[in-house]
């Protein structure tokens, strides 16, 4: 079985000769699963990836905290204007822009409220469908090899309809989140914050066929 250092070199690997074989990561860990590959424009925090100018397809992962339903509760409870939902600082909307101007693909939790401020279509039943100038869809993490289910809204736009990915939703083992309320019956082992966030490996390699397919 192939290691995940591998994996991603055959993504490396298909990228066609005339198109770009780079991609950038933008919003992503210094430390995490899209560092230390020299064909990869990794964007963590301190370079600030709303400041990107291209000229690589992306895959993109803005900020998501202040677009879920709880935001809306926090921001009741506690005020402030670092916490009013949506006020992610323009980074939705950077990472938005560079996926329609660049091409790629950007991810965000499923039922996002980002989709509806930004006029992206909620995607429905299995596949990808259009969306203005681009294609979504709904996958479940863990399909890749998340321990939870995560679901997962994907924002597309290339040169030609993206290729088909795992539509399966297997259940996870474990949760994401804050206990259940209903009982133990309701409950599954939760995930740490950092494994929660993380973006499985086979994941992380669609993305990034994603993102080299939008150039081909």
């Amino acid at each position: 079985m192939p290691t995940p250092e591998e994996n991603l070199l055959s993504v490396e690997n298909e990228c066609p000769r005339e198109a770009p074989c780079y991609v950038a990561a933008l919003y992503v860990q210094p430390d995490g699963c899209y560092s230390n590959w020299p064909w990869i424009d990794a964007w963590h925090e301190t370079r600030d990836a709303r400041n990107y100018k291209g000229p690589f397809p992306v895959v993109a992962h803005p900020p998501c905290q202040l677009w879920g339903a709880l935001a809306a509760v926090n921001y009741a409870r506690w005020g402030g204007e670092h916490n009013r939902p949506g006020n992610d600082g323009g980074c939705f909307a950077a990472a938005l822009e560079a996926v329609n101007r660049w091409g790629g693909v950007l991810e965000h939790p499923a039922k996002t409220r980002a989709w509806a401020a930004y006029g992206i279509e909620k995607p429905t039943g299995t596949g990808w469908q259009r969306s203005g100038l681009g294609w979504v869809c709904e996958v479940w993490q863990s399909a890749y090899g998340h321990r939870a289910n995560k679901a997962t809204w994907l924002y597309y736009k290339g040169r030609r309809k993206p290729p088909e990915l795992r539509w399966e939703r297997p259940t996870g083992t474990h949760q994401i989140g804050f206990h259940d309320q209903r009982g133990k019956a309701a409950n599954k082992p939760t995930l740490s914050k950092r494994e929660a966030n993380a973006t499985p490996l086979a994941f992380r390699d669609e993305l990034l066929r994603l993102a080299l397919h939008s150039a081909t």
